[in-house]
């Protein structure tokens, strides 16, 4: 497993050579204070972990940070600062993933900026392994709150991109195609409400989509249910956790799907 994940490193490299210019997404939507709670499921709908998200605010400066705790003591743990000034703007993000669901762990952060991306390491005897490197990061920057930048476009917008720093051999541009998808009906407490899915999708090249899937490491796409309306909100997201492994579907408290 972890030559192959050395062989993606040098995949995502090459990837980043094609890729394109994302440009920021406005805000339309101030973000505020905010407390919810998620579930994640397994694919045949087994409660696999039960999630938390939590949202401060301080002065155009977002600190947020969404929790899972899974049922076999697995964490999911990621916290993100970004800016909302006319556009958005990462400041920090720190994602740590481990226990048995994850067949790799990650303690991964990036300094926005200053251009350090850092990944920490346990090896075999439990000894922690610090290795920092600096990037030239684009302005787009989007690790962690994606969904955010999903509830300030129009639910017709134009196909988009948004640069992601992926967890691999120390931290790797990829580009990711974010469009609207289909519009669905979710029940929310209740409450029929209209959303528009999103779709995902982190764009390798022609050569390395074709390495990746020979390794069984290529990233599938992520879908993002978005309730619509003047307080929009993330309803429902399905792919999976870090880029990698089984696809989970996490949804907010109370969500489900009109039949």
């Amino acid at each position: 497993m972890s030559r192959n994940h050395s062989l993606l490193s040098a995949f995502f490299a090459i990837a980043l050579n094609t890729a394109a210019l994302a440009e920021p997404i406005s805000v339309r939507h101030i973000q505020r204070p905010m407390h919810r709670f998620m579930v994640a499921r397994s694919e045949d709908g087994k409660t696999i972990a039960s999630g938390e998200f939590l949202q401060s605010v301080q002065g155009d400066e977002v600190t947020m940070r969404m929790t899972y705790k899974f049922v076999d003591g697995s964490i999911d743990d990621e916290t993100t600062t970004y800016r909302q000034q006319r556009t958005f703007r990462l400041v920090r993000n720190h994602h740590i993933q481990k226990g048995p669901f994850f067949t790799k762990p990650i303690d991964f952060s990036v300094e926005a900026a200053t251009g350090i991306a850092t990944s920490r390491i346990s090896d075999s005897e439990g000894n922690i392994h610090v290795e920092s490197k600096h990037m030239d990061l684009p302005p787009d920057l989007a690790n962690g709150f994606v969904g955010t930048l999903l509830l300030n476009v129009p639910h017709d917008t134009a196909p988009f991109r948004a640069g992601m720093l992926a967890p691999v051999g120390g931290g790797r541009l990829v580009q990711l195609l974010i469009s609207p998808e289909s519009e669905q009906t979710v029940v929310l407490e209740g409450r029929s409400l209209k959303a528009t899915v999103f779709r995902i999708h982190p764009e390798l090249g022609g050569v390395v989509r074709f390495i990746a899937r020979l390794l069984r490491l290529e990233p599938k796409d992520v879908r993002v249910w978005v309730l619509e309306g003047e307080e929009p909100a993330v309803a429902v997201i399905v792919g999976q956790l870090g880029g990698y492994g089984p696809v989970v579907s996490s949804d907010l408290v109370g969500t489900s799907f009109v039949k």
